[in-house]
């Protein structure tokens, strides 16, 4: 049996003690057999997910106290989480009512119903039986429900079925309650679409939750649900994961499905996971979904029979390399640094190796190779949202910067795709020599604490040379004025740790160790070699024994 978090009753006496086991007979049918065995399931739960079974805004159950409330069935607790999201008594009602607008999107009465009726029907032998989930509003699609992608005219039109992740979601008991907000096409590291509202930080609504995943990210730091999908293509779930103070899972490549509507993802950049607030609760969600479909490309290394499992093994004496050198990008903030010292101090009383090492790799020739990749891949998603439409590609369908980003696409020679990803993956040969020598890399994942709303975006003189080689469809006077690369420049100064290992493929994870003085959340990336997942998880396991962030609350939840 899995440890339990202390504080959280385990077995059929402690059930007993607090007073819950007839709510659990209830659940179970009046049978105190089945009940029992629902004792059992919970067992190998989460501490996350249990606490949201039990009650998503109650303190602990300890033994020998009395409960809130009994243990709710999995339609009951839909209901709350879609009519009454987890609000503190702090939170200003309207800055509220922003924050759910952005992470939620698409609330409709139909999308909620077909919840509730959902997990009135899960199995509850399933691994994750009745856990609220939000699904990000990208790549992942749902039977008869729009995937938007950010885009204003993608929300209109529905998907005939679901993608091998959803099914697997539905598969694993997780109840799906909505999609959350993402940039248009998952381009940005924050999450501010034209189509909808900017999704604020619940840990400072001044600033931002990151992205692309920041409608996901969002939801689970207030508290709305324990864990919602993400997707990575340049750190876009290890990027909200330090913007919010959570844990994020990039895996190696492969290691999750894509199919049955797409073989790579961004020429293999991109994959799909999720944010949680526990360790175990990433790891038991990729219990639920990790493995090649039918058709796939390519498939992930071995992987262990169980990564929750995994977390029970001390990760034993690591080889550390760390490093505050920008490997794209110029600059990194000081916070970083400071959180990045602190980490290895923590690293090195865990009896750890530690010792500060840079990848070799040409940060300049990488992010150029992974703008092209970029831009290509953006005129295609253009040009397939135009073919769903069933006219060309205008403009007026796409945001501005989206839109130059697919004019430079559109400029470029199947030679330049081809040069930059045959950059990119001798970036990756060169790497791997050093996850020889060190077992784990350390960086702060990003070059500076969580940007304030609308820092990131285009400036007003970028926006209007935009807007007038966008009306020309001038893509040659686009990559002639340069107007991309003080955009991406900026960007990767963000940024600069997280997209080469989208490059390698490799697997990493934003860990939520720092707050900055300002509190907000600082996170560090650790990386491993491809196919490490069992190793980052169990090296997770132990900083977050060390030094836990489960209880740590944004203010007003």
């Amino acid at each position: 049996m899995i440890a339990r978090r202390k504080g959280l009753p385990g077995t059929v006496a402690e059930y007993e003690a607090v007073g819950s086991l007839d709510a659990l007979r209830e659940m179970a049918g009046h049978d105190r057999a089945a009940a029992e065995a629902l004792v059992r399931r919970y067992e190998r739960m989460t501490p996350d997910q249990l606490r949201h079974l039990a009650e998503p805004t109650a303190a602990p159950v300890r033994p020998g106290q009395q409960p809130g409330k009994p243990v709710r069935k999995p339609d009951e607790l839909a209901r709350r989480v879609l009519e009454h999201p987890a609000r503190g008594p702090a939170m200003d009602p309207e800055a509220e009512a922003r924050l759910v607008e952005a992470i939620w999107g698409r609330r409709e009465q139909g999308v909620r119903e077909a919840a509730r009726a959902e997990a009135s029907q899960v199995n509850l032998d399933a691994p994750l039986a009745g856990v609220p989930f939000l699904v990000k509003d990208l790549l992942a699609t749902i039977a008869g429900e729009p995937t938007g992608s950010g885009n204003r005219r993608l929300a209109a039109l529905t998907m005939p079925r679901d993608s091998e992740m959803v099914r697997r979601y539905r598969a694993a008991g997780l109840v799906m309650l909505g999609r959350t907000n993402t940039p248009e096409f998952g381009l940005t590291p924050f999450t501010e679409p034209a189509a909808y509202a900017p999704t604020r930080n619940p840990w400072s609504l001044a600033h931002s939750p990151g992205g692309s995943s920041g409608g996901s990210a969002a939801a689970v730091a207030a508290r709305y649900v324990p864990m919602a999908s993400g997707g990575d293509g340049g750190g876009s779930i290890r990027i909200p994961a330090s913007c919010c103070g959570l844990f994020g899972f990039k895996p190696s490549r492969g290691m999750t499905p894509t199919g049955p509507d797409f073989g790579e993802l961004w020429h293999g950049l991109a994959i799909e996971h999720g944010l949680t607030r526990s360790v175990r609760d990433s790891a038991a969600l990729l219990d639920a979904t990790a493995g090649a479909d039918p058709g796939a490309p390519y498939a992930a290394p071995q992987r262990p029979p169980s990564f929750v499992d995994a977390l029970q093994i001390e990760p034993g004496r690591l080889r550390i390399a760390f490093s505050g050198r920008a490997l794209f990008g110029h600059t990194v903030h000081a916070d970083c640094i400071a959180a990045l010292d602190d980490s290895v101090a923590l690293l090195r009383s865990l009896g750890h190796d530690v010792e500060e090492a840079h990848p070799p790799v040409d940060g300049q020739a990488c992010a150029i190779a992974f703008v092209t990749l970029l831009a290509g891949e953006t005129r295609s998603e253009i040009e397939a949202v135009a073919a769903a439409l069933g006219r060309r590609a205008q403009r007026a369908d796409f945001e501005p910067a989206t839109y130059a980003l697919g004019l430079l696409g559109r400029g470029l020679s199947a030679s330049d795709y081809a040069a930059a990803a045959r950059t990119l993956q001798l970036a990756a040969r060169r790497i791997a020599p050093f996850f020889e020598r060190y077992d784990v890399l350390v960086t702060p994942t990003l070059g500076a604490p969580p940007a304030r709303i609308g820092a990131l975006q285009p400036t007003a003189a970028e926006a209007r040379l935009m807007g007038l080689i966008n009306a020309l469809g001038a893509s040659r006077l686009l990559k002639a004025l340069g107007v991309v690369k003080p955009m991406a420049e900026k960007t990767f100064d963000y940024i600069p740790f997280t997209p080469l290992f989208n490059a390698t493929g490799q697997p990493a994870m934003s860990v939520p160790l720092h707050w900055n003085a300002a509190g907000l959340p600082i996170g560090m990336q650790f990386v491993a070699r491809l196919g490490g997942e069992g190793l980052l998880f169990r090296l997770a396991g132990q900083l977050e024994r060390a030094r836990p962030w489960f209880d740590r609350i944004a203010p007003g939840f």
